[in-house]
């Protein structure tokens, strides 16, 4: 328990750190990308492993250990069915430590015919979310040689559903709305952050699966805002609850009063919202620091050993996600794939050979400026003090 406890915390630790770079509307699902990356470390070397390590937030000795008891947890949670799927080249030899330290799951064979092997997985994403994801966000080449995937879809009905009707957003009505008056206010609270309040209203579901919805100031990110909420989760932040809340504006969007009546009655809340279906697609090696894959796709940067002997990187991954918040209920569907492609120069694979030169400056270094035609140094320099690393601009 102690081990799915820490892969939690990291998970949604990875969640607050792609929640701050969020732009605009999409959706996304860190639970489907954690264990993934977590497995990748457990076969990873040298710089590749402790990239990884840095994105999970939890030592890489430990990921696959943390992995396989949050895949065994989800298993677990009403409402959630999850699948771990494994797909590898016949004639690829993984290393059988590595193999036999995945959950059990789908362990198919890539055939080499592209068109085929599509269709296969494919089939497989569209039969685990039930037709939500119809198709495997991976890319595949003939180099392709293994492909690891999650996939996750979540189903939950309202304790108390909600009324649809004409709904008001961003000045005008015009959009599916919904609204619900409940009893109690134990499911308002209102968070307040270095950078504004957050209101949280929790929309409870029939099988212990909730939806938490935040408002916050106007000029709040939308990292902060998610950021807020995972902090009420973690316990980093302490709401005020909607019991101890005064009268008047006291959260974005939160009006308090109080009404006189001739008889006792339990407080109320109102819930006005709107329907909403989002669909996205992330290309996961688009940021790659975020998840720890920078090094991850060129094996010179230590690779995978602990896979196979084969020289691998990360050659494609990507998730497709969709969600959707009805007057009934919420469901969601996340496909997450990572391509692991050959990384070598044989004969027998690619035509060519090239050499590749890296170089890392991590300690003091000089430089110069030097205008070409005359070969005049016009500024020299040493670093000793790289520019500090800014969060919030790098985050943004």
């Amino acid at each position: 328990m102690r081990g799915t406890n820490a892969a939690i915390r990291a998970a949604n630790g990875l969640t607050g750190r792609w929640a701050g770079a969020v732009e605009g509307g999409t959706v996304f699902s860190a639970v489907g990308v954690w264990p993934l990356l977590a497995l990748l470390a457990d076969g990873a070397a040298e710089l590749t492993r402790e990239e990884l390590t840095g994105a999970l937030g939890i030592p890489a000795d430990r990921a696959a250990g943390a992995a396989r008891e949050l895949l065994g947890s989800l298993d677990g949670m009403d409402g959630l069915d999850s699948a771990l799927g494994l797909w590898m080249q016949a004639t690829l030899q993984p290393r059988p430590e590595w193999v036999a330290g995945l959950p059990q799951g789908a362990h198919g064979v890539l055939g080499g015919d592209l068109g085929a092997d599509r269709k296969a997985l494919d089939a497989w994403a569209a039969e685990r979310t039930g037709g939500l994801v119809e198709a495997m966000p991976v890319e595949l080449t003939p180099l392709t040689e293994l492909v690891l995937a999650s996939a996750l879809v979540l189903r939950t009905t309202w304790e108390e559903p909600f009324e649809g009707g004409p709904g008001y957003w961003l000045g005008a009505f015009g959009r599916a709305g919904l609204s619900r008056t409940t009893e109690g206010l134990e499911d308002l609270a209102v968070a307040r952050t270095p950078a504004g309040r957050v209101t949280r209203v929790v929309v409870r579901g029939d099988n212990g699966i909730d939806v938490h919805l935040l408002l916050g100031e106007e000029e709040m990110t939308p990292g902060q805002v998610l950021g807020a909420g995972l902090d009420c989760l973690s316990g980093a932040l302490a709401p005020t609850a909607g019991e101890r809340l005064k009268n008047g504006a006291v959260g974005p969007g939160l009006e308090m009063s109080e009404v006189r009546s001739a008889q006792p009655v339990p407080s109320r809340m109102t819930l006005q919202t709107v329907e909403f279906t989002l669909h996205a697609r992330h290309d996961l090696l688009a940021r790659p620091e975020l998840f720890g894959l920078s090094c991850a796709d060129d094996p010179a940067w230590g690779g995978f050993p602990g896979i196979s002997a084969v020289p691998l990187g990360v050659g494609s991954a990507g998730q497709s996600v969709t969600a959707t918040f009805s007057a009934e209920g919420f469901r969601a569907a996340a496909v997450t794939a990572v391509g692991m492609a050959w990384m070598g120069s044989s004969p027998d694979a690619l035509p060519y050979t090239t050499t590749r030169a890296y170089v890392r400056l991590d300690r003091p270094f000089g430089f110069l400026a030097v205008h070409r035609e005359t070969r005049l140094a016009l500024v020299a320099g040493w670093v000793t003090e790289p520019r500090p690393y800014d969060e919030a601009e790098f985050s943004g």
